[in-house]
């Protein structure tokens, strides 16, 4: 039996019933993909995920990847493979290639909905095909042989990757040290090493296309300084594709990892065995500008996952809970004799459950709701809109950090202490897939910014220099929201109260950085609750969605059906989630006004 099950029908909840995503299909620029044809790729990437992509989930993890480190080649497991290739014969990869390189035009939100089903069936098979996106990049932002680049990237099935770490530099990107030198034939040279690369070698694809940031002879110091390269595996034939010789980019070592074992980790030396040539993206020097189009997929892709780990961590935890008969009712425990029953009758065992649910739910309709704002970036750009489209761009920043850093840090948090905690000593077993997911969706919280990068990212870039506006545009949606009394009146008088409180927790903050210019270290007591308040803002969009989806489905509830109970655990979930979590940003807004910069004062040896 597979491991993973798809919940299509909270997919389909958000997105129609949440977020009215049928009316903005079969129109304008997404005329070809009405929600006929909407609901049968959902229904049909389903299938596929739940078995020929789950297929090699388990196998594959145990197996790992094989490294040469002769000729620096990395070999796959056969199972995995085959997943792959269905995926990709199947034709998924049209989704993220431009129509005009033979892609298919689908609304955001819907891409990232068949998203999370290949991400909690076997997230290494999307993060293999991310070279199509990759290939996006390039046909944008590239000059005309990089546009048949582009091509040839789609048409061949080549991967990519993106290198940005280095071993001495780490998260700061600035601090890197590979070198580009200009040849005369307009190429460049790249030199350095490159580390944590994901997908950095792989027998999956005939060519690799390596997206590097690096340092031109000459260029200053820092982030400005660098430049964006594409450096194939093997050299080519812009016309015809075919391939020539070995590029001077070879994989060196393997990372030894704690998880998504199939995934190769690698680093990456360029230029030490022969020249590592490499084509300057665009002519132009916008190293960084050009990454962060990559880097945007990427924390979208990284919540989406850590997010569809935590769903199918739930339905696993939820199976067994109803199947593992422990223990008597508790109402009756002194009773020796009383009938033993299934663990989901136990309170805290019911706990657990509610707190995976609501956060499951409430996380899925957050990055399809980030993912529909995305789909209105689109619509905006084509009716010519310009203040839409700005406020709509200002917003999907803002929201990012949130799915990346809030999504994945919740939900590696909950799988352990939550989903896996269900199962008892069992989950610490091999006998269930969720110690894999456990191991597999640590990374999440590490991937393209650590959590604390995020919280960081999030106050000074997507708050206080975009002056508060995103923000503002927010929460003045959810006021509106909590305004609409009816049945849910009381939590949506608490959910306001909560988004006075991180009002106050953001206030307090901002004055704070304010202050710093003229008393430096009072940008300390910032940083010590820039994650606080990112959590605190993910839990507020997640209480607003889930009451939204409450009243959604109370009002369906007379014509429920068969989603009768779909419908009830819905208003279950929002007011447990309201009741339990919003009640500590008031605590959260008291530990951050009452911040000062004692720990930072302590010696490092008291440590």
């Amino acid at each position: 039996m597979s491991h993973y099950n798809a919940n299509l029908r909270d997919i389909e909840f958000c997105l129609f019933d949440l977020l009215k995503r049928d009316e903005i299909m079969g129109k304008s620029i997404f005329k070809d993909v009405d929600r006929e044809t909407a609901t049968g790729m959902l229904e049909e990437i389903k299938r596929l995920a739940e078995n020929d992509l789950a297929e090699s989930f388990i196998e594959s993890d145990r197996l790992g990847v094989q490294f040469n480190k002769e000729t620096g080649d990395v070999k796959l497991p056969e199972s995995f493979k085959k997943s792959y290739r269905t995926f990709m014969d199947n034709e998924w990869w049209r989704i993220d290639a431009p129509v005009e390189i033979g892609g298919t035009l689908i609304p955001a939100s819907l891409r990232w909905a068949i998203a999370e089903m290949v991400l909690g069936s076997n997230p290494s098979i999307h993060i293999y095909a991310s070279g199509t996106a990759f290939a996006h990049v390039a046909y944008v932002l590239g000059n005309d042989d990089q546009k048949k680049m582009a091509k040839l990237m789609v048409d061949n099935d080549w991967g990519a990757t993106m290198q940005l770490t280095e071993p001495d530099a780490g998260s700061d990107v600035g601090a890197g040290r590979s070198k580009a030198v200009q040849q005369s034939d307009g190429t460049w040279h790249v030199t350095g090493t490159k580390r944590y690369i994901t997908s950095g070698d792989s027998d999956l694809n005939p060519n690799i296309v390596h997206y590097v940031l690096a340092r031109p002879e000459g260029a200053g110091p820092g982030t400005k300084g660098l430049s964006l390269f594409l450096v194939p595996k093997f050299m080519f034939d812009f016309e015809t594709g075919e391939l020539g010789k070995r590029n001077g980019v070879y994989v060196t070592a393997l990372e030894d990892k704690m998880g998504l074992n199939v995934s190769a980790t690698c680093e990456v030396n360029l230029g030490e065995k022969e020249p590592a040539v490499g084509y300057l993206l665009g002519e132009v020097h916008e190293g960084i500008a050009q990454m962060f189009k990559v880097i945007e997929f990427a924390r979208m892709m990284v919540g989406t996952k850590a997010i569809a780990t935590l769903s199918t961590g739930y339905q696993q935890a939820l199976l067994y809970a109803k199947q593992r008969i422990q223990g008597g009712d508790m109402k009756v425990m002194n009773d020796k004799a009383s009938p033993r029953v299934e663990i989901i009758r136990h309170p805290d065992v019911r706990r657990s459950l509610m707190v995976q649910k609501s956060y499951s739910e409430g996380m899925r309709a957050l990055v399809l709701y980030t993912a529909s704002i995305q789909d209105e970036i689109e619509l905006a750009i084509k009716a010519g809109d310009t203040d839409r489209t700005k406020d709509m761009e200002a917003l999907n920043d803002l929201m990012l950090p949130i799915v990346k850093g809030y999504g994945s840090e919740k939900s590696w948090t909950l799988l352990g202490t939550e989903s896996l905690q269900t199962f008892g000593g069992a989950g610490f077993t091999r006998d269930w897939p969720i110690e894999q997911y456990v191991r597999d969706a640590k990374i999440d919280t590490l991937y393209e910014g650590t959590t604390a990068i995020q919280g960081l990212d999030f106050f000074f870039r997507k708050i206080v220099k975009d002056g508060g506006r995103a923000m503002g545009l927010l929460g003045k949606e959810i006021k509106i929201f909590t305004e609409t009394g009816g049945a849910h009146a009381p939590e949506k008088a608490a959910l306001l109260k909560a988004l006075d409180d991180l009002n106050a927790i953001i206030a307090t903050l901002v004055g704070r950085a304010m202050e710093s210019q003229t008393d430096a270290e009072k940008i300390y007591t910032v940083g010590l609750n820039t994650s606080r308040c990112l959590m605190a803002v993910g839990d507020i969009i997640t209480a607003w969605l889930l009451l939204r989806q409450a009243d959604i489905a109370l009002a369906k509830i007379p014509n429920a059906g068969k989603d009768l109970e779909f419908y009830n655990g819905k208003i279950a979930s929002a007011k447990f989630f309201v009741g339990n979590y919003l009640p500590q940003i008031a605590a959260d807004r008291k530990i951050v006004e009452a911040t000062d910069n004692s720990i930072m004062n302590i010696s490092d040896a008291a440590f």
